[in-house]
């Protein structure tokens, strides 16, 4: 079997594409993986931090993805002594129904599943939320946070 050469798909370097206009969290947020990046890709990975409460909250607001995608959220919290605490406490609708936590957590939505806003109640320590928008390989496809809505 012939060797391949890896170093194609490894993105050593984001792109930044998503967000503007928030005080308390990285904006834009870190694309990690996409299409553009490595060709070939159908799953959009993006990742950005939360350092104190984020202004204006909600910023996320209810969207859902376009036909074929389905996101995974991850919020990680960064307290080496305690993974699980999130460091903060965050209400999340999916579909009508209010999730509220403060641990370390993932959440899957399916296609076509209505989710947000995304409402942060409390931040006691630097956190990182991801998306993975599976099916989906360009921002265009993704639509993360409902990006593409508020441009238009």
């Amino acid at each position: 079997m012939a060797s391949r050469d890896w170093e194609k798909n490894l993105v050593r370097r984001p792109t930044y594409e998503v967000g503007r206009g928030v005080r308390g969290r990285q904006l834009p947020t870190m694309t990690l993986m996409s299409n553009d990046l490595v060709p070939g890709v159908d799953t959009y990975v993006e990742v950005g931090w939360i350092y104190e409460m984020p202004k204006p909250n909600p910023h996320l607001f209810e969207h859902r993805h376009p036909q074929g995608c389905r996101e995974i959220v991850l919020h990680i919290g960064t307290d080496p002594d305690n993974p699980e605490d999130l460091g903060g406490e965050i209400e999340f609708v999916v579909d009508g129904q209010p999730l509220v936590f403060d641990t370390t957590s993932g959440l899957y939505v399916p296609e076509g599943v209505k989710h947000g806003p995304l409402t942060w109640k409390k931040v006691t320590r630097p956190h990182l939320q991801m998306a993975i928008i599976l099916g989906a390989g360009t921002i265009e496809e993704a639509n993360p946070g409902g990006h593409l809505d508020k441009k238009k």
